[in-house]
């Protein structure tokens, strides 16, 4: 290939040659790459583009004006652009929804995927629990993959018979240009609330990141929350046609009659003015919305009535999202909340499942946003009967540390157990029947970070273990634990 079918040679002033692929990581440069340094770090920055010249990169480009390299202010737009050049614009040839928001991305992003699939739909997935696409998965470290494995994805897919492709758009991705150059059929915005602030200082710059994906550098359409305040911003910003969705704020997509339970979800739709009725195993008010966002963006792809109710009354759950285990009437939950949003929302939502006792079991994720730690702290304590700290996924953090930052929002009494298994067993022990705990902020992941290692760890696999472990399961009484 040669250089210019992917970089504009002349506005860089370098000269057109031929080029085998391209690069973002020093050490893994080939000879006649074209290398993209990434990094903010200038030091670094210097450190990777004399590693990738003594490789044999081509060319190297990088943010800051070094000897030997081209410099390039924009250098993740460049790269993400580059990227969709090299593997041959298959991007231009999908259909595909991008889905943001603090909450609700990978459920949405589930839901249309699986509406699309029954109804004939080869469809892939790109999001917070991996790539899906024709029996395949690959696990992806990040909710939206870079750029170059962005568009390596959307060719294998392309190339695999995929017509539709639902992916999860962070704020980060929007942040760092990761979806330059994609031309979204349908954009998703379904609420923004705090998170990520260790990134991006405010939550004015968080939210001003969410809003700029709702506009036509990026979209054709957009479907909007008009319950969230935030969200609703983008109703009045937008540049480009918007369908709203809602339960408690007159739109043009909402839902009558809802009725929740322990096994699910029923209500009377109004999409756009067609009434479908739906009874799906989705759990909680929040997942009405998820249902809603995910029915108008399944009728503005063409499905029509019969088939919008078809795929939502017949999807699989989503993993980690909400997942309901019946040990022999006492209910875990299990679920990825991770911020006070969502984990305002489960347990609300668990609250109105039952009469007996809620508990919740949490942690905060280490070298993450501080900020939310004290809220999350007073949500589980005003919302739950019981609340037991424990760790998450601490990173570079001491646990103890984690939880003291969430017991400052706390006043009433709580339990601590660092060790994640520990703090399940013995909050299982804890349980009678009826009563529900909500196990947070892992959801379906397979691992547990600390000290820059990952550990095998699944809360679905502990809370598996203890039940097998004891049975016929039998609750040994809250005496055990009482706090």
């Amino acid at each position: 290939m040669l250089l210019s079918e992917i970089l504009d040679v002349k506005k860089f002033g370098v000269l057109d040659c031929e080029i085998n692929s391209i690069s973002k990581i020093a050490e893994e440069t080939k000879c006649g790459d074209v290398f993209f340094c990434l990094t903010d770090d200038k030091n670094l920055a210097e450190k990777r583009c004399e590693i990738a010249k003594k490789l044999g990169a081509k060319l190297v480009l990088s943010q800051f004006d070094f000897d030997g390299c081209v410099c390039c202010k924009d250098i993740r737009k460049e790269f993400a652009l580059a990227c969709k050049k090299f593997y041959q614009n298959a991007c231009d040839d999908l259909k595909i929804v991008g889905i943001t928001g603090t909450n609700g991305k990978t459920t949405t992003s589930h839901v249309v995927s699986q509406i699309l699939e029954r109804n004939g739909k080869k469809v892939g997935i790109i999001g917070t629990n991996g790539i899906f696409y024709c029996g395949k998965k690959f696990d992806y470290e990040m909710t939206t993959p870079d750029a170059d494995i962005l568009h390596k994805t959307f060719l294998d897919m392309k190339n695999s018979g995929v017509e539709y492709v639902v992916m999860e758009v962070s704020a980060h991705s929007i942040a760092q240009n990761r979806v330059e150059g994609i031309d979204f059929e349908i954009g998703v915005l379904t609420n923004i609330t705090q998170d990520h602030l260790d990134y991006f200082g405010t939550f004015e710059n968080y939210e001003k990141t969410k809003l700029d994906f709702i506009s036509k550098k990026h979209i054709k359409k957009a479907v909007v929350c008009v319950d969230d305040l935030c969200a609703r911003k983008a109703i009045e910003k937008s540049d480009v046609p918007v369908i709203t969705y809602g339960i408690e704020n007159p739109s043009d997509c909402f839902a009558l009659d809802i009725v929740c339970d322990i096994n699910g979800s029923s209500f009377v739709g109004n999409i756009c003015d067609e009434v479908v009725e739906i009874k799906t195993n989705l759990i909680g008010k929040y997942n009405v919305l998820n249902s809603l966002a995910s029915l108008a963006v399944c009728q503005s792809l063409g499905l029509e009535k019969d088939m919008l109710a078809r795929g939502l009354n017949f999807i699989n759950p989503v993993e980690g999202r909400f997942n309901v285990v019946n040990l022999s009437g006492c209910y875990v939950v299990i679920d990825y909340a991770h911020t006070p949003d969502g984990l305002l929302n489960v347990l609300k939502t668990a609250r109105e499942l039952t009469d007996k006792k809620v508990y919740v079991m949490f942690g905060c994720g280490g070298d993450r946003d501080k900020g939310k730690r004290p809220i999350m702290g007073a949500i589980a304590e005003k919302f739950a009967d019981y609340v037991c700290l424990t760790s998450d996924n601490p990173r570079n953090e001491e646990p103890e540390a984690i939880v003291k930052d969430i017991e400052r929002g706390m006043k009433k009494p709580h339990f601590v157990e660092i060790s994640r298994k520990l703090a399940t067993n013995k909050m299982l022990n804890f349980m009678q029947k009826g009563d529900i705990l909500i196990i947070a902020g892992k959801g379906a992941e397979k691992y547990q970070e600390i000290n820059g290692n990952k550990y095998p760890y699944n809360d679905f696999d502990t809370v598996y273990q203890y039940y097998k472990d004891s049975l016929p399961f039998k609750s040994k009484g809250r005496e055990c634990y009482d706090c």
